[in-house]
């Protein structure tokens, strides 16, 4: 089937929040291939977008998958939530993640220059704990290349921010995370060094790809920085709690 048809099915599918058949592996297996395809669709997504997420930024996943780098998605408004929302499952919804995301501020698009570890932080606004609800809009389970994730509008279902706090420099790379479900005693603990180093290097790489792809936005921008408990499988229905030290916390009502 042609991407073009391939393309405008799975936009279909992302904006009225339904279901697919599976998209050829052929497409999904080469990461450079899934990332064209990610461009293909989100061109045909007319919807604010509100920023961008880093995907498979933990390095035991890439070098099981066989991948040198994460990718980057879009983030678009009508999947972005405050705080305590619900947010509805189903059966190919993968789990959640607990993430640290970055507030930058939009002059980094009029910007030369080469985003490095010592200017990046003149960039950053604001931070905040998030989490990330990831699944398909295919009748597909699992992960079995990066490009599965990348190809579906980079497997993000919605996200869900805490508070923000005005951006400081903290040693972001090692900071304790837990995701709970108290009501069925339900706990995973994490660290902010499970994400590609750490956040602030996440970002670091969305912001170079973004420039390299030429993508311009006319204001400020979220960035998503990658999980930092892994994907938690979602086996109860209710309030999940996630809490990031020094950042805060964030929730979410599953049903």
């Amino acid at each position: 089937m042609k991407l073009e048809i391939l393309s405008k099915k799975l936009v279909r599918a992302f904006l009225k929040n339904r279901l697919i058949n599976p998209i050829p592996s052929k497409i999904t297996k080469n990461i450079d291939k899934a990332n064209e395809f990610r461009k293909l669709c989100e061109s045909k997504i007319k919807k604010e977008i509100i920023g961008f997420k880093a995907g498979g930024t933990g390095f035991p996943v890439l070098k099981k998958l066989k991948e040198k780098e994460p990718f980057y998605a879009s983030v678009y408004k009508h999947n972005f939530l405050r705080s305590g929302k619900k947010v509805k499952i189903n059966n190919y919804t993968l789990g959640m993640e607990l993430e640290v995301c970055y507030l930058v501020k939009k002059k980094f698009f009029y910007s030369n220059q080469r985003i490095s570890k010592n200017n990046i932080r003149k960039y950053i606004a604001y931070m905040a704990p998030c989490i990330e609800i990831v699944g398909y809009r295919q009748r597909k389970k699992g992960i079995k290349y990066l490009g599965d994730l990348c190809s579906d509008f980079g497997g993000n279902v919605k996200f869900l921010i805490g508070p923000k706090k005005k951006y400081k420099k903290i040693n972001i790379g090692n900071l304790k995370t837990n995701i709970s479900n108290p009501k069925n005693k339900l706990t995973v603990n994490g660290n902010t060094k499970t994400v590609y180093i750490n956040p602030l290097n996440s970002l670091r790489f969305v912001l170079s790809k973004l420039k390299k792809d030429k993508v311009k936005l006319n204001k400020d921008f979220y960035v998503f920085t990658g999980s930092t408990v892994g994907i938690v499988p979602l086996k109860y229905k209710g309030v999940y709690a996630g809490k990031i030290e020094k950042l805060g916390s964030v929730r979410s009502v599953i049903y």
